[in-house]
């Protein structure tokens, strides 16, 4: 039997793949050295919100859409900080324990005297509306 080659039609474009050239699938884990290299910055410009955000996303390892919609209760107790939270995670709707580190519950706690606010409000307000939440669109556009 004759084995049938395709060729493509010559009205057809050669079409380039949208991830021609570009890193694809999960990035690499930051190292020691690059995670203590963002927090001196973050520390040295005065930018105690990110710094709380980026401490507390490290300790967390949630998604962005939970980590932004954390409420001050969640992890603050009796006006101190707390060594672990927990969080339902909205894709699987299963509670999330984790431990939060003293260098994190130092910028977290610096946040929050700055920020104020009582129990029931965002960690990360939104600029837009108190009654919100920083969106994830924003938090994308800080990670970049």
């Amino acid at each position: 039997m004759e084995k049938k080659t395709r060729f493509p039609s010559p009205t057809l474009k050669a079409s380039v793949p949208w991830n021609a050239g570009k890193m694809v699938g999960a990035k690499r884990a930051l190292k020691e050295k690059h995670v203590w290299a963002i927090r001196f910055w973050l520390g040295s410009e005065q930018r105690i919100r990110d710094k709380a955000l980026f401490d507390l996303a490290l300790d967390s390892k949630l998604r962005g859409c939970d980590l932004v919609s954390l409420r001050i209760g969640d992890i603050v107790t009796s006006g101190q900080v707390r060594h672990r939270a927990m969080v339902v995670q909205q894709k699987t709707r299963r509670p999330v324990q984790f431990e939060i580190t003293e260098t994190t519950r130092e910028s977290v706690r610096e946040w929050l005297e700055h920020r104020g606010g009582g129990l029931n409000e965002y960690v990360f307000p939104s600029r837009l509306s108190a009654k919100a939440h920083l969106s994830t669109r924003q938090y994308a556009r800080l990670l970049d």
